[in-house]
């Protein structure tokens, strides 16, 4: 079941790295087959992330090597990495704002004419060559800003970027977390190319789907030692569980009856801004309900509109009955709704600041005294929520930027649980969240529909919707297109809803014919 290293082979032996007294990861010996998909799997804190970096030359090892082609190699920076043919495509992209697409892929690189000036003409046709290449001529304009990036277009100019030049292994991180599904294709197929070419690809995601579908062998960290590897044609989703998390994870939804009073928390009446339109909702203390709806649906947008970041042209919302000033992030928290975003790199953590910091945020007028934070009540606060939510780090003081993402989204969670809100918006809770964790989000918001909370879940996940919502509202092109009770509420059902305007149009089309 585990991997056997031979002398030309690529990979890591004998990996270990510690922080403090944290053990990220240890005696770890793994292959990376040339012309072969290794999934990495394992939760949050397993060591993926560490044994990433330290293959991109950003950390270094505490023992043992990285081996290329059965050579030892250092790697003390990005740049040497490179040098030995590694590519790190990283889940959260690093994107410069003010240059466009074609610059981005190319930094460093750039053509020059004589006098150093920049050869726009040989830029363009770089970045067309490429982009035809790779596949993503249709869904990725060079000549877009950074600024103007989608966070799915973003992560595909990280991928263009790594492609440059000779690759003899590309580690994939979570690549598909933000795009479309003709984005996922065209990615899909690159990585069959690459495959085919001869590159070893590694390949990080917590979608099973996924990895049956591209992985030929599934590697799994447990506690940052190798758990073992399985050959992808020879096991089931059951097994990589087991191995994951070392037990079966039978019931991932908790759910505890109806828990729902009878009183309205959160009452959304008619409201209109530029994204959305005519939305009507209701939500009753103790109650989960899950929005749905493709990419493009506006269901983020609507999130951001009630938490007081999006402009509302017209309607109300009240909160246990009072009118919600719209426009005001202060006074909807102030109020008592928080909202956990979907990009909580950009949108909710501060990346270099504490644990400490970034938790005690929203509840620092409950910790002064005088015009004083008292920062061991920060602490305390901050202490006793990664206790409860299991965040894995060495201390409080931590920043936040180095933790894995899972615990990056604990935290983010950690803070609103402080705050303790009447309404909680979580929008894509478990995006980049492995299975164990993913379970242990579950259990914190059943926890949370028992305290009376309010809960608006958004996922694009289906099964993640329909295990714990007691009602499901689904959204396209703006709009509020249905509604389905907990014993209606089916993929098949979702996605007719999630579509009811494309089915409309082509069932016109088609009388009209």
């Amino acid at each position: 079941m585990s991997s056997e290293s031979t002398p030309s082979s690529t990979g890591v032996r004998d990996l270990g790295k510690r922080f403090g007294a944290v053990q990220a990861l240890d005696g770890v010996t793994l292959d990376f087959p040339a012309g072969q998909v290794t999934a990495l799997m394992g939760e949050n804190g397993a060591g993926k992330s560490t044994l990433l970096k330290i293959l991109a030359g950003v950390q270094p090892p505490s023992q043992g090597q990285v081996v290329v082609d059965g050579q030892p190699v250092e790697l003390h920076s990005p740049a040497q990495a490179k040098a030995a043919g590694i590519r790190i495509i990283p889940q959260e992209p690093e994107i410069i704002p003010h240059v466009s697409v074609a610059e981005n892929v190319y930094a460093g690189a750039l053509p020059r004419r004589a006098g150093r000036r920049l050869d726009r003409a040989e830029l363009g046709r770089r970045i067309r060559a490429d982009l035809a290449r790779l596949g993503f001529d249709r869904v990725l304009d060079p000549e877009l800003l950074g600024s103007e990036l989608t966070p799915a277009q973003r992560q595909l100019v990280e991928i263009l970027r790594a492609l440059t030049g000779e690759a003899k292994v590309i580690a994939f991180d979570e690549p598909t977390s933000s795009l479309s599904e003709q984005e996922v294709e065209a990615l899909f197929a690159l990585i069959r190319r690459l495959r085919e070419q001869g590159v070893a690809v590694v390949y990080v995601s917590h979608r099973m789907a996924e990895i049956f579908q591209l992985a030929d062998r599934i590697a799994v960290l447990r506690d940052g030692t190798l758990a073992g590897v399985l050959e992808a044609a020879n096991t089931d989703e059951g097994e990589i569980v087991r191995m994951m998390v070392g037990r079966d994870l039978s019931a991932m939804f908790v759910r505890q009856g109806d828990v729902a009073t009878d009183r309205v928390v959160l009452d959304v009446q008619e409201l209109h801004t530029d994204e959305v339109h005519g939305i009507n909702l209701q939500i009753r203390a103790g109650e989960v309900v899950g929005l749905a709806g493709l990419i493009g649906a506006g269901r983020s947008e609507l999130a951001l509109a009630l938490a007081g970041d999006l402009p509302v042209r017209s309607g109300r919302v009240l909160l246990d009955g009072v009118p919600l000033k719209g426009g005001s992030p202060g006074a909807a928290i102030r109020a008592g709704l928080g909202l956990a975003p979907e990009e909580r790199k950009a949108q909710a953590l501060f990346l270099h600041r504490s644990i400490r910091d970034n938790i005690a945020l929203v509840v620092l007028e409950r910790l002064r005294r005088a015009r004083f934070v008292r920062r061991a009540a920060e602490r305390e606060v901050a202490e006793e929520y990664v206790a409860r939510l299991r965040v894995r780090t060495p201390s409080v003081e931590h920043e936040v930027r180095k933790l894995s993402g899972g615990n990056q989204q604990k935290v983010v969670l950690a803070r609103w649980l402080a705050r303790k809100p009447k309404v909680l918006i979580l929008d894509e809770p478990t995006r980049g969240i492995d299975v164990g964790a993913k379970a242990e989000i579950y259990q914190i918001i059943a926890d949370l529909a028992q305290q009376g909370v309010a809960l608006l879940v958004i996922s694009s996940e289906l099964p993640e919707v329909i295990g714990l919502s007691d009602r499901v509202l689904v959204m396209q092109n703006g709009r509020v297109t249905g509604e389905l009770g907990r014993a209606e509420a089916t993929e098949e059902a979702i996605l007719s809803l999630a579509m009811v305007d494309d089915l409309a149009g082509s069932a016109q089309e088609g009388r009209t014919a």
